[in-house]
Parts: C-alpha cells; sequence; structure tokens
C-alpha cells in the first residue's frame, strides 16, 4: 500500500485507480471485518473523485451516511452534516472512503461488542484487532486504507495501533475539533491518525487539527504545521517510568529494554522516574468515563432520532428502545455513570476521580520539568485472543499504560517496535507535553529510525 504523502503527488486518474485497488483488496479480504459498509459499489462509501480515500470510524458523522457508532440504536440514523474533520479532509482534498467497524459507543477494547460483529486482527485472525478504534487499525495493517481516523477516550486509537503494528496518535486534548463525533466521555474524547508511518501521522495530524469555532472545547491557539519540519535528529530527554513495566509480559518487558538501549544509541538522553499505581488510573478513568457516557448517552431514548422500539406508553418506549437498542457492555457503563453521579455516592466517588485526575496531571507536569518526552508500554501484552477477557475488568485492565493520558489531556503516539515469539507486534507509546505535538512527532521518527520495524 502505497503512503500518504506518495497518495498527495498522486493526480486525479491515479487515484481513482487507487480506489478501485482498494475496493478490490476489501472485497478479496472481506472476511477481516474493518468496514461496517463494504463489499458492495452502492455500500461502499466512496469519496469524490480526485480526492485522496482515508478510512473513517463509524462515530465519525459524514453526511448521507448511515452513522451508527456501531450501535443498533443508531441503526437507521442517516448524518445530516460532516464532522469537522471531514470538512478538514475536503479542505485537503482527501475524503472518507468507508465506516471503519469499532466497539459499540467506544466502549470496549477488542471490537467484539460492534452490533455487525467483530473485526479480525489481520495478521492473526484469531486475535482482535483492539479497540476501540480496531477496524480503522485493522484497516490500515491489512492494506484497505492509505490511512485512518480514529477516537481515543483511553487508548482506542494506540492500543488497537499497537495491536496491529502501526502507528496511532492521540492529539492534546482540544487539539482536533470533536464536532461531529458522537460522544462517548466529552472531556476525554480526541479524533487522531492511524497511519502506516510517522511521517504521515504527522502529514494527517495537521489537516484535521485546529481551532474550531463549532466546538466549545477546541483550543484557540496557534498553530504550525509539523510535517514539513520533522527532525529525527534533535537529541532529547526521554523519561522511563520503572514501576509500570512490572504490569507488563516477558515479550513486551523486553521490547521496551531494547528500545531504550537503541533510544541511547541514537543520542537521546533516558531518565529514570515513578509514578502512582495504575489501579487508581483505571479507578479514576472509569468513574469520570461511565459518568459523561451516562450523560451523552441518555439523549438515544427512541423519540430524537435512530431507533425506536413502539411500546404502550413513554416510559416502556423509553425502557425498551435503550434496552433493545444498547449492547451489555454499554448498559454496564450507563448503568455505573449513573450509580457515581447519584445522590450520596457524587461526593465519594466522582469528586474523589476528579481529584485523582488532578494529581495525575500533576504528576505528568513534575515529570516534564526534567524530560522532553516518556517512553511506556501501549498495553501490558500483545494482541490477545478472542474471547480472552471474560470479565470487564479484564478488559478495562488492558488500558493500564493509556488512560493517563487522556485524562491527563496529553498527547502521545504509538509506534510498533518489535514483535513476539508469535510474530505479533508489540508497540510503544511516547507520550509529549501538551500541545507540544513538534516534540512529540520529531522523536516518534527517531524512535521509527531506531528500531526499524519491518512487518
Amino acid at each position: 500500500m502505497i503512503t500518504l504523502k506518495e497518495a498527495l503527488a498522486l493526480k486525479a486518474n491515479e487515484i481513482s485507480s487507487l480506489k478501485e485497488d482498494l475496493e478490490n483488496t476489501i472485497k478479496k479480504d472481506k472476511h477481516i471485518g474493518c468496514y461496517v459498509s463494504q463489499f458492495t459499489n452502492d455500500d461502499l462509501k466512496l469519496s469524490k473523485d480526485g480526492a485522496i480515500p482515508i478510512a473513517v470510524k463509524s462515530n465519525i458523522n459524514v453526511i448521507g451516511w448511515e452513522t451508527t457508532s456501531c450501535s443498533n440504536i443508531l441503526k437507521g440514523y442517516i448524518s445530516p452534516y460532516n464532522a469537522t474533520v471531514i470538512d478538514n479532509l475536503h479542505k485537503a482534498g482527501l475524503g472518507a472512503f468507508g465506516h471503519t467497524n469499532m466497539d459499540e459507543f467506544a466502549m470496549g477494547s477488542s471490537t467484539e461488542s460492534s452490533c455487525y460483529g467483530k473485526t479480525l486482527n489481520p495478521i492473526d485472525n484469531t486475535k482482535v484487532p483492539g479497540g476501540s478504534s480496531g477496524g480503522s487499525a485493522a484497516a490500515v495493517a491489512a492494506g484497505q486504507a492509505i490511512a485512518a481516523l480514529g477516537t481515543d477516550t483511553g487508548g482506542s486509537i494506540r492500543q488497537p495501533a499497537a495491536y496491529c503494528g502501526v502507528v496511532g496518535m492521540k492529539p492534546t486534548y482540544g487539539r482536533v475539533s470533536r464536532y461531529g463525533i458522537a460522544a462517548y466521555s466529552s472531556s476525554l474524547d480526541q479524533c487522531g491518525p492511524i497511519t502506516q508511518n510517522v511521517e504521515d501521522a504527522a502529514i494527517l495530524y495537521d489537516i484535521i487539527s485546529g481551532h474550531d469555532v463549532k466546538d466549545s472545547t477546541s483550543a484557540n491557539i496557534s498553530y504550525e504545521a509539523i510535517a514539513p519540519s520533522l527532525d529525527a535528529n534533535k537529541k532529547l530527554t526521554i523519561a522511563v517510568i520503572d514501576n509500570y513495566i512490572s504490569e507488563a509480559d516477558d515479550c513486551t518487558k523486553e521490547a521496551y529494554a531494547n528500545t531504550i538501549e537503541k533510544l541511547k544509541a541514537a543520542g537521546h538522553t533516558i531518565i529514570h522516574k515513578n509514578m502512582m499505581d495504575t489501579k487508581k488510573h483505571i479507578s479514576a478513568y472509569y468513574v469520570v468515563a461511565t459518568a459523561e457516557a451516562s450523560a451523552n448517552l441518555s439523549r438515544y431514548d427512541g423519540i430524537r432520532y435512530g431507533n425506536r422500539v413502539e411500546a404502550n406508553n413513554l416510559k416502556e418506549t423509553y425502557i425498551q428502545t435503550k434496552t433493545q437498542g444498547f449492547g451489555e457492555e454499554v448498559q454496564k457503563r450507563i448503568m455505573l455513570g449513573s450509580f457515581v453521579l447519584s445522590s450520596g455516592y457524587y461526593d465519594a466517588y466522582y469528586i474523589k476521580a476528579q481529584k485523582v485526575r488532578h494529581l495525575i496531571k500533576d504528576e505528568f507536569d513534575e515529570i516534564f520539568k526534567e524530560a522532553d518526552l516518556i517512553l511506556s508500554p501501549v498495553a501490558p501484552t500483545t494482541a490477545p485472543s478472542f474471547g480472552a477477557f471474560e470479565t470487564s475488568l479484564e478488559m478495562y485492565l488492558s488500558d493500564i499504560y493509556t488512560i493517563s493520558v487522556n485524562l491527563a489531556g496529553l498527547p502521545a503516539i504509538s509506534i510498533p517496535v518489535g514483535k513476539d515469539k508469535n510474530d505479533m507486534p508489540i508497540g510503544l507509546q511516547l507520550i509529549g507535553k501538551a500541545y507540544d505535538e513538534k516534540t512529540l512527532f520529531d522523536g516518534a521518527l527517531s524512535l521509527e529510525q531506531s528500531v526499524n520495524y519491518t512487518k
């Protein structure tokens, strides 16, 4: 598959040919299940002629497309408008190519909660592709997309990118508009690129980022394009969190140690730090995220849009619509969120979680007084097999390394650095200071060149 940088140099007729090649690849490898609008010329959502095709997660609104967030409750909903990131793609000569599969309302780590069925990891079809942006990551890894957009609430870009051996980048909170993207947790969600390499990630990030008056959480600050001035030779101070690595398996520990040595060899300075127990990160994250989800998903009641279950009265309509429309994992999170926001428990859980969130941000700030970047695993293991998560708690623990970044609102990028004994990709992440994506991408390019990962 050609890179995004190469695609930008193509002429309109060459792009048309590229789209046909992509269609044929998708039809041939349709068993992977990357796309939810797929495999026929009528259903496959092609962008206008001359626009470079980019895969788009199915919680991102594209005008005239069924935008469901992979939930039964939104089947039949046709978007009347574009998300800002889609408009930004069009301005740059790119266009949405198809909606990719995801965990329902971005709640999951494997795509198994999608109402359309699961996506398979293209490297090993018995393994999960990660989630919730599993369809986007798998499409890029399988050569079914030049690049893709995903969303990251607690690692949902970086974790599937790591599982599939591609690059996934989560911007600073507020750097990319959330307008037109179905909300899971409003203070955590961010849209970002999933690409074949770091340079493509920087190119796509440049295209989608910037202030948006339609998004009240959008950061109104100056911005300069990053991709044209990437510098892999910049020498940086990179912190490693010593007490984090104990949670990882042996293959991840080995890849982590090897990567540190390669960063040293590239001239970077490594310093050692510790942070609070990741279990506290998990607790704070799932209180905050589910509380916000319970509020955001209350709008899906069968009255305004999407599916409706007709019942005897309004109350029964609400109950039956939500019961039949939402999947099990989404219902769990709504109930948990409603509980922590309820009278008598708000102070005990939600307020405490926000205090822990503040402490996590303070810890990052202290480390960044001495370091330019932080190196961390993305997940404790490589991609697990389907059905490996027997309980929701086991699934939540797969996010121990990623959720603190969202709680602190920081940018981070996942890069493949090696493989385990079964040839499954191992991804590590670099974490940067807020709004310092330039340093993050410079460090990521240096890391990519140092490890020289091959598929």
